[in-house]
């Protein structure tokens, strides 16, 4: 088999990885929640639109999609009850001692430096915004790892955000002097698909 006719597409994996997102219940607009509570403090002239464009940016990396591809695939099949035991019971308990659930997140977190690692692990131990709705395991689903890939996809998001606001006050500018779509300045490079 060719390898190059046996991979999958990015805008594929980009789909699916933004679909089971939705399709568990978590919209860019609820993270742009906790991204735009943890940076409005450092970031005049923040606004929602530019925390929803941040965490576009960080749904195109790879790593981030495999994470949300494997995190929900075992969160839906724990629901469904298909995964063998122990495991089921670990994971649908979200028993305490079980870390694969941070682990898969913190690997992506990694892409966006340290800072991105110690807002993940302020994210993990407060549960900000939707991060706590799905952590309460209200209404019987199983969100060990969504939980926590929120909070890895909002602590990338948050970083981006404040390395801009670097590359801004190195301008003499601040988000109110830039649009949304200008968060991610590496979207006008030639040859990169939005």
């Amino acid at each position: 088999m060719d390898r190059q006719t046996s991979r999958v597409h990015s805008r594929t994996v980009e789909k699916a990885a933004n679909d089971a997102l939705l399709r568990r219940g978590v919209t860019l607009d609820e993270i742009a929640k906790i991204v735009f509570q943890m940076q409005i403090p450092y970031n005049k002239g923040l606004t929602m639109e530019h925390c929803v464009e941040s965490i576009k940016s960080v749904l195109k990396k790879r790593e981030m999609q495999h994470a949300i591809l494997v995190g929900v695939e075992l969160d839906e099949l724990a629901e469904k009850k298909l995964l063998s035991e122990p495991l089921q019971q670990i994971v649908e308990a979200d028993e305490g001692l079980f870390g694969v659930d941070e682990t898969i997140a913190l690997g992506s977190v990694y892409t966006y430096g340290s800072i991105a690692v110690t807002t993940f692990g302020h994210l993990d131990k407060n549960k900000i915004g939707i991060i706590s709705k799905l952590d309460t395991k209200s209404g019987g689903g199983v969100h060990t790892f969504l939980d926590d890939l929120v909070g890895s996809i909002a602590a990338c998001a948050a970083s981006r955000l404040a390395h801009r606001t670097r590359d801004l006050e190195e301008a003499n500018e601040t988000f109110e002097d830039i649009a949304p779509e200008e968060t991610a300045p590496e979207t006008n490079i030639k040859g990169v698909r939005m």
